[in-house]
Order: C-alpha cells, then sequence, then structure tokens
C-alpha cells in the first residue's frame, strides 16, 4: 500500500494562496529562510504529479548554479513527498522524470538565451516555467526573450501557462520592481514572504534573525522581512550583480568575435577577517583594475565557528594557497597559524587613524560587478550603510555591523595602492632591455677571458 502524506505537515502555513495560483505570472520575493524556494519545489513536484500531460522548466542566470540549488530543493521535495521511487533525476543531462508518464522537469541557464528559448519536450506541454533567483537577471530584455518562447502555444484544460519568480529584494532599482510590483496587472499575483511564516525555523535561527533586527535594521528589512533594499546611506551605491567568467576578466569579444585581451590590467586581491562565535569568517576574491576603475567580486566564503585549520584549507581547496592575502591585523596569532599551515603569504592589513575611512574611499572610486554566487557579498552591499545622528542625518561613519566582507574587501585593495599595470608592449621592452643588458655583459665576460 502507498504512503500517504498530509501537505499541510509538509509545507506548512503561509502559502495557501500562492499554492493555488493559477494566474500567468507568479511572483515571490521574500527574506532569507523564509522557504520560498522549498515551498515551490514542492509545489511542482506535487503539480507535475496531478496533472499527467505537465512538463516545467527551471531556470537561473547561469546553468552550472542548479546542481547545488534547484536540482538539490527538487530531489529534496521528491523525498520530502515519499515518491522517490516514482522519479529518475540524473545530472548529464540535467533533467527529472516522473516515471508513470514520462513527464519532464527540465533545467536552463540565461547563459545560453538562444537554446533556452528553444526548449521542447516530447510529451505533453512546456506549460510552467520557474525562474530562481531572479534577481540575478540583469536584464529585462533577457526575460521577454524566455516569456514569448517559453511556456508557448496554447494548452489544453485543465493546464494553465505560469511562470513563477522567486528572489530576495536586493536592489528597489531592479526591473522586477518596476514590471511586477510598482503597477496593478491581473496576470500577476505578487507575494512577500519573510521568516515569520516558517514554522519549521528553530530557537536559533530565530535568533540570528533578533540580533540583526537590533543590530542592523536595514540588512533586518531586506533578508529578514523581505521588504525592498534601498540606496539612500548606502556606503557603496556604484555596484551591479553580473555574470561573468573570473577565468576571462578582461577578455572582451565584439560583435564580430574578434577579441581584445586587457587582462594585464587587473590585478587579482584576497581579503580575511576573522571570525568566530558571533561573527562569520569572511574571505572574498576580486580582480580590480586601477586604470579604468572597475573592480570584479567573484568568489568569498563566509562561515560561523571556523577553526584556523578550517580557514586553511579553505583557502586551499579555493586554490589560493600562494597568493598574498591581506587578513586582520588585530588577529596575529591566527595569520602566523595560517603561515604554520602552508598559507605562506598572508600579510598582516594596516591600521590606524582614518584606515576605515580611507580605505572607503579608494574603493568608491570603482564600479563593482559582483557575480551571482556571492550572494552574502550582495547582502552586505544592501545594507552596508553610514550611521545617522541623534537628528537622523546622516554620518561619514559606515556602521559596524554585518560588514566583515566589506573589511576583507578593504584590507585586499591594499594592495592595489602600488600596482602598476604594465602594456604588454611596455613588458616586451623591459625584457628586451634586460636581455640585452645581460647579453652585454656576457660579451665583456668573453672578451676578458680572450685578453
Amino acid at each position: 500500500m502507498p504512503n500517504s502524506v498530509y501537505l499541510p505537515d509538509i509545507v506548512g502555513k503561509g502559502y495557501g494562496h500562492f499554492w493555488r495560483s493559477e494566474k500567468r505570472y507568479r511572483v515571490l520575493k521574500g527574506g532569507k529562510g523564509s522557504k520560498k524556494s522549498t515551498t515551490t519545489a514542492l509545489n511542482i513536484i506535487y503539480r507535475m504529479m496531478k496533472y499527467p500531460q505537465a512538463n516545467t522548466l527551471v531556470v537561473r542566470q547561469v546553468m552550472d548554479t542548479h546542481r547545488t540549488s534547484t536540482f538539490a530543493q527538487l530531489k529534496w521535495a521528491i523525498s520530502k513527498l515519499q515518491v522517490n521511487h516514482l522519479w529518475k533525476c540524473t545530472v548529464s543531462p540535467m533533467e527529472m522524470t516522473y516515471l508513470p508518464t514520462g513527464q519532464k522537469i527540465l533545467f536552463r541557464g540565461f547563459d545560453d538565451v538562444l537554446k533556452l528559448a528553444s526548449t521542447t519536450v516530447d510529451k505533453g506541454y512546456l506549460c510552467w516555467v520557474w525562474i530562481e533567483e531572479a534577481y540575478e537577471i540583469p536584464s529585462e530584455d533577457d526575460f521577454d526573450k524566455l516569456d514569448l518562447s517559453v511556456p508557448r502555444g496554447s494548452v489544453p484544460e485543465p493546464l494553465f501557462k505560469q511562470t513563477t519568480i522567486t528572489f530576495n529584494p536586493w536592489n528597489e532599482h531592479h526591473w522586477l520592481k518596476s514590471r511586477f510590483f510598482d503597477k496593478e496587472n491581473d496576470d500577476v499575483d505578487r507575494y512577500t514572504t519573510n521568516y515569520e511564516c516558517n514554522e519549521f525555523l528553530d530557537d536559533t535561527d530565530r535568533a540570528i534573525f533578533e540580533r540583526m533586527k537590533r543590530e542592523n535594521p536595514r540588512k533586518f528589512a531586506v533578508a529578514g522581512l523581505g521588504e525592498w533594499g534601498v540606496s539612500e546611506g548606502l556606503v557603496f551605491e556604484n555596484w551591479e550583480i553580473k555574470q561573468f567568467d573570473a577565468n576571462n576578466i578582461g577578455v572582451y569579444e565584439d560583435k564580430d568575435g574578434n577579441k581584445t585581451d586587457e587582462q594585464w590590467k587587473y590585478r587579482h586581491i584576497f581579503g580575511l577577517d576573522y571570525g568566530y562565535t558571533n561573527d562569520p569568517t569572511a574571505f572574498i576574491a576580486a580582480a580590480v583594475n586601477p586604470i579604468d576603475k572597475i573592480a570584479y567580486i567573484y568568489d568569498e566564503h563566509y562561515q560561523r565557528r571556523m577553526l584556523n585549520s578550517d580557514i586553511a584549507e579553505m583557502i586551499r581547496s579555493k586554490g589560493f594557497a600562494k597568493e598574498r592575502i591581506r587578513a586582520d591585523s588585530a588577529e596575529p596569532k591566527s595569520n602566523d597559524d595560517l603561515h604554520r599551515m602552508g598559507i605562506s603569504r598572508v600579510t598582516p592589513a594596516t591600521k590606524g587613524k582614518d584606515s576605515i575611512t580611507n580605505g572607503i574611499a579608494q574603493i568608491q572610486e570603482y564600479k563593482l560587478i559582483v557575480h551571482p554566487c556571492c550572494k552574502n557579498a550582495i547582502a552586505e552591499l544592501s545594507s552596508y550603510c553610514y550611521t545617522k545622528d541623534k537628528l537622523g542625518n546622516s554620518t561619514n561613519k559606515p556602521s559596524d555591523s554585518d560588514n566583515h566582507l566589506m573589511d576583507a574587501l578593504r584590507y585586499a585593495f591594499e594592495d592595489i595602492k602600488l600596482f602598476r599595470p604594465i602594456t604588454p608592449d611596455e613588458e616586451k621592452k623591459r625584457y628586451r632591455a634586460e636581455h640585452s643588458s645581460t647579453r652585454i655583459m656576457m660579451a665583456e665576460d668573453m672578451q676578458g677571458g680572450w685578453n
């Protein structure tokens, strides 16, 4: 006899209308811990089994990010609903098949828009789309290309076409706000959820939000309550979330396929801010171009209760063990520990009067491009703001909470002060000059030998 599950016990409260919505667009913004992604995953598996001809396309900005996010969440949902025996999940190709009918859940990325737009299924209708972490999609035009292609055509009743969009509302200027939240549209059901509707959180989870509420109200509003991030009073305003290839920063290709290599303009920098019980250890990696004043933030680590041995292993696993890493000078013992563990180029950051103000001012000269995978950097950039005085006026002093990656970035930027990019032509001239001097010295030595 098949197992039976009681859906309300699994899904919980707060999502009844969302679960039943059949409007063309179902748009859900929420804070961390709001169970928006897990609820969406459960809903998709349930619907696929309820409607025998339905197929689903799951989309993220980058195809490779599905494995540890949407794919994992949907596998969790299958297990939670106790229907593992009815599903086949493969990673090459990445898809899920409902065995009784052959229905499929397909996975695609906006990094291949043409392949995305041409997605088809063999059986039934491709009628549902789930776009996860939609804030990663910087262009409304890219969304329109998908929206005009999938789901396509008419579908028979009781099926219906629907695109579900889930995201964290980091930026009030994102096109998602103007498109779906700033004006009424009969085709749209919009929702905002937060951790308070997640009865599955334990006391330690809730304590994190309560601490955030006390110490960083701005971050709490966005990450806790799911409200739109605002730019007023932010320390760093000139930044954006954008997909890029971290291995080819500075390599550009025009419409004719001609490549320009400007990697010589960039220096890769690394920063480390120590934490343990209440504060996380924060590591950040960026490529900085001091000529064009642009910096790409491409990697991060953000974790509490890390021993120094854990930190060393993390740095090694990322391949940065031989890089110079600017670390918090207030922890000389930790720096020495990392040296002994093979992270030989850890260097203490400079601290002193006005070091924070001057470090921030240096970074503010740059346009910051943040890779979507750096979620904690995005969260800090969205909430790192100047404090206010008793009258409510902004000061020039940044808040000293939830700014660990920003501190690490400030440390790392010290390695830009003396960096002078050398063009390929300059490098060739220097090489020729050095080697011509060597040849002259060798000739003089030989002549001396003959005499």
